[in-house]
């Protein structure tokens, strides 16, 4: 009787065995394994400099030199340009404790005004602001400039913006 040859191998079928004979497994070159370390840190640097880049843009589109191109300001509109002074007739406004201020305005109109307005809006709006004050506010600089301040305020509000400023041309107290 022939004795049968049996060979047992843990590879492929028809495969060489180690050994170099039939059903040898031929190995492949195997490739040096990345370590994950480097691929974790080649992803950590990228990332930064992702993060560096939009803060950099952020700030240069919103705080920095790019806001002033973009164009994200508007312009503050241009001052008016003064035209003709309007003279209001001086009048007697009186003040606490039996004193009075004689008191004349020239009002300072902007250049686009066509017709000069009515003074009789100015003349009421000086007569209640000055009256009732005393002889010595009215007659503190730093007061004065602060009433005037308050006049050119309120002149500007009533002739929706024609008067852009407002000149004591008399002023005496008594």
């Amino acid at each position: 009787m022939p004795i049968e040859q049996r060979v047992i191998s843990t590879g492929k079928i028809g495969a060489r065995n180690p050994s170099g004979g039939v059903g040898a497994i031929k190995a492949a070159p195997a490739e040096p394994a990345k370590p994950k370390g480097k691929r974790k840190k080649l992803i950590l640097i990228a990332g930064a400099v992702l993060v560096l880049l939009v803060a950099a843009a952020a700030y240069w589109f919103l705080l920095g030199p790019g806001k002033a191109a973009s164009g994200a300001t508007p312009a503050a509109p241009p001052a008016p340009k003064p035209g003709v002074v309007l003279t209001v007739a001086a009048v007697s406004v009186n003040l606490s404790g039996g004193h009075y201020l004689r008191l004349g305005m020239g009002l300072q109109l902007t250049a686009d005004v066509a017709t000069p307005p009515d003074p009789a809006k100015a003349l009421d709006l000086a007569i209640a602001l000055y009256s009732g004050h005393t002889l010595a506010e009215v007659s503190d600089p730093a007061t004065r400039d602060a009433l005037k301040a308050q006049l050119v305020a309120e002149l500007s509000t009533a002739y929706e913006g024609e008067v852009m400023d407002v000149y004591l041309t008399n002023f005496v107290t008594q």
